[in-house]
């Protein structure tokens, strides 16, 4: 590579920071607040895997999940979304619970902030089973194809939940 080019791309690479720079003095630097999990997370071990594993890989795990589940018929529960839910989404003082894209909900309080979309609550409920259906929301709508399934307590495959 010729030393006018290189120049070229130096330059065009400093413009573009000079560019760059001054937005990110303007933007907001708060990081999200992340919600607790329950107590039923310890020091080392806030989840199934440590922490630090679960922030980069969460998506791999609950995809592998899926994927064994629906595609393979194999259910376990180490990375069941409905599992996580029932750990890491909590009640306020007043009883009340978050929705999916809320701030205060956990999943929303990073996805939101990182701008991430994501499908699940789609099917799934945002809530912990063992909370109900909180005042405020309203009764959710099984996904096509899920309506004759008897009250959702059972399965497409028959199995009960």
């Amino acid at each position: 590579m010729s030393v006018g080019l290189q120049m070229k791309k130096l330059k065009l690479l400093l413009a573009g920071l000079c560019l760059t720079l001054p937005l990110s003095l303007f933007a907001a630097g708060d990081l999200p607040v992340v919600p607790k999990a329950k107590t039923k997370a310890t020091a080392e071990y806030g989840c199934v895997n440590p922490i630090d594993d679960m922030r980069r890989n969460h998506m791999d795990y609950l995809l592998h999940q899926r994927d064994d589940t629906m595609h393979r018929g194999i259910r376990t529960t180490k990375y069941s979304l409905a599992k996580c839910v029932e750990c890491h989404i909590s009640a306020d003082d007043e009883g009340n619970y978050a929705e999916f894209g809320e701030s205060e909900h956990f999943c929303s309080s990073c996805h939101n902030y990182a701008a991430v979309t994501i499908d699940c609550f789609q099917c799934h409920n945002d809530k912990p089973e063992s909370a109900g259906l909180s005042q405020n929301s309203s009764s959710p709508t099984l996904p096509e194809g899920h309506e004759n399934v008897a009250s959702n307590l059972a399965l497409p495959s028959g199995d009960a939940k």
